[in-house]
């Protein structure tokens, strides 16, 4: 099955061409745009591109289009990309202004040039439908929750893929079969010994998640990605009340406070160097008090949040790491896992500091009672993986 997955950022359109089947997958090709204006445009270079390059005949060879969509009104999940998704894009766009209206515009690009192409989205909120309504509400009046404002959460796709692959490599086969079938046959019933997982999601954009038995049970992110851990150039949680005081205080608008917590904040703002976590680090190491500050207070949301989950599990066995940071940052690992000898967490230095660079690896002591793992994130792959999975295993049991 071919399976192309569209990443529309807000600026920039990439893709990955993969042959997939129940054995697994394999990349055909690759590529991508930046500074895009208009996606119509790359997508028909693109769909150009490929059949010149001979990896298709035609842009008909292609079984599956998959998108990483954002969040959706009243919407979630692993769905056909139809008439539903684009209303449920639309009805919050202006949550996710950078991506709801870019993969608007790429569903509806391939709908009208490969009309008979399957279209499905993977909704980064999916992973977590089946979280408990008292982790998934906030404490507002009946007429905002009305409005769908709630906690959502974000980062899906990458933490379901690290339910999945912590549960193989606890050898949980039970689990990870569980996950793999999660958007085909929902979560069902689970008797097994239990296996929880604290899931440090770091990158340009970050995000904790509790996985127990293969499901989130919340994460760090809410109503929108915006929230939680401080991002890269984005605030993460904030009190409420700062937003009007600011507004008064500095004279400036709703819109104004707005584009400075969404541009100006996170680990920019408070370093006063740089929204790159690698940035941030050399500053500080040179001796940039801000960027120390910056680098602590990314460690110390981290830290708050994983123990959240630890508390509400009952504890863990698993604590891992993926994307950028997460996978490359070995201090950084290290100082989350500080302090937990009581805990069973228990860093091996040097298994931590060899793991680098997309490898995977354990980086906990032989001792240690968590075993503590980093994952490389594909983001790509998992999303073509869900997107087989909907088309080839929905339809058997349709």
């Amino acid at each position: 099955m071919n399976v192309l997955v569209a990443n529309l950022g807000s600026t920039s359109f990439k893709y990955r061409l993969f042959d997939m089947s129940e054995a697994g997958a394999s990349m055909l090709t690759s590529g991508g745009f930046e500074r895009v204006s208009d996606y119509t445009a790359c997508i028909e270079k693109m769909l150009e591109d490929l059949v010149a390059e001979g990896h298709l005949g035609s842009a008909d060879e292609l079984d599956a289009v998959g998108f990483k969509t954002v969040l959706g009104k009243d919407l979630t999940g692993c769905v056909d990309a139809d008439d539903r998704v684009l209303d449920a894009l639309e009805g919050f766009k202006e949550v996710a202004p950078a991506h709801n209206p870019a993969y608007a515009e790429g569903i509806r690009c391939f709908q009208q040039r490969c009309p008979g192409v399957r279209r499905v989205a993977l909704f980064e909120t999916a992973f977590y439908q089946w979280v408990e309504a008292a982790a998934a509400n906030y404490a507002i009046p009946s007429a905002w929750r009305d409005l769908g404002i709630r906690r959502y959460g974000f980062h899906g796709a990458s933490h379901k893929f690290i339910a999945e692959r912590t549960a193989e490599l606890m050898e949980r086969e039970d689990v990870a079969e569980r996950v793999r079938q999660l958007y085909v046959q929902g979560p069902g019933d689970f008797n097994g010994a239990p296996l929880r997982v604290i899931s440090c999601h770091l990158g340009g954009s970050s995000s904790v998640t509790g996985i127990h038995n293969g499901l989130a049970i919340g994460t760090s992110m809410g109503f929108s990605p915006q929230s939680g851990l401080p991002q890269n150039n984005r605030v993460g949680d904030l009190d409420a009340m700062a937003i009007p005081y600011a507004c008064k205080m500095l004279g400036i608008t709703v819109d104004e406070a707005e584009a400075q917590l969404t541009k100006q904040s996170g680990l920019l703002g408070l370093s006063g160097v740089s929204n790159d976590a690698r940035d941030i680090r050399d500053a500080a190491l040179a001796g940039n008090a801000d960027a120390q500050l910056a680098n602590d207070a990314l460690i110390d949301s981290i830290r708050h949040w994983a123990g959240s989950f630890f508390f509400k599990m009952g504890g863990a066995e698993v604590i891992s790491f993926t994307a950028g940071i997460g996978e490359n940052d070995a201090t950084l690992r290290a100082a989350v896992c500080a302090n937990l000898q009581e805990l069973g967490v228990i860093i091996d230095p040097a298994a931590n500091a060899a793991v680098r660079g997309g490898k995977e690896g354990v980086i906990s002591a032989a001792n240690s009672r968590i075993k503590v793992v980093v994952i490389p994130a594909n983001e790509e792959l998992v999303i073509a993986r869900e997107v087989f999975r909907h088309v080839a295993v929905g339809d058997a049991l349709s």
